[in-house]
């Protein structure tokens, strides 16, 4: 993967308008406070923007990424070789996250990435065995601060798959 490539563009297209905000989430994310897992793509969040009335479209993502090199395959872009995925939010806590995210070097290239307490949360939320391994790795690693993932918890109804996990993968 080439993510300082993508990222370059992905800034771009904020400075352009393209886009107004984004972070990056998923397993690349989580590569910045824990160990790396292997992943296929990038998954990057965004902010979409609403066309006249209310349809939201991925057409002017698309447009301008093709003029970068961008190609469509599925439901990913590639970009410098890589599978990338644009995401709008899928809950009121990505949502947050997006609005949130902090700044981090990548071989010079500044991206904006979701906090670590966001990345498990939305993984606990999520509930499938790869972020379950993902939340345990962010425990075992001791990479959360858990009074700030704990207010997350609380704030998206999320303690009851809390005690499962804890059941599940021990306390």
């Amino acid at each position: 993967m080439r993510i300082r490539e993508v990222i370059e563009i992905v800034n771009r297209m904020k400075e352009d308008g393209v886009i107004s905000s984004y972070a990056i989430g998923g397993a690349v994310g989580a590569t910045f406070y824990i160990e790396p897992a292997s992943t296929m793509d990038v998954d990057i969040f965004i902010q979409l923007q609403v066309e006249s009335g209310s349809l939201v479209t991925m057409t002017p993502i698309y447009e301008y990424l093709k003029t970068q090199g961008g190609v469509a395959e599925g439901e990913h872009i590639i970009i410098a070789d890589t599978p990338v995925q644009f995401l709008p939010p899928p809950s009121l806590l990505a949502e947050e996250a997006l609005a949130n995210p902090i700044q981090r070097d990548i071989d010079g290239t500044p991206a904006h990435v979701f906090k670590a307490e966001y990345i498990a949360a939305i993984a606990l939320e999520l509930g499938r065995m790869k972020d379950k391994l993902r939340l345990s790795q962010f425990i075992e690693e001791e990479a959360l601060d858990m009074v700030f993932f704990e207010t997350l918890l609380t704030k998206y109804d999320l303690g009851q798959k809390w005690r499962l996990f804890k059941q599940q993968f021990g306390s």
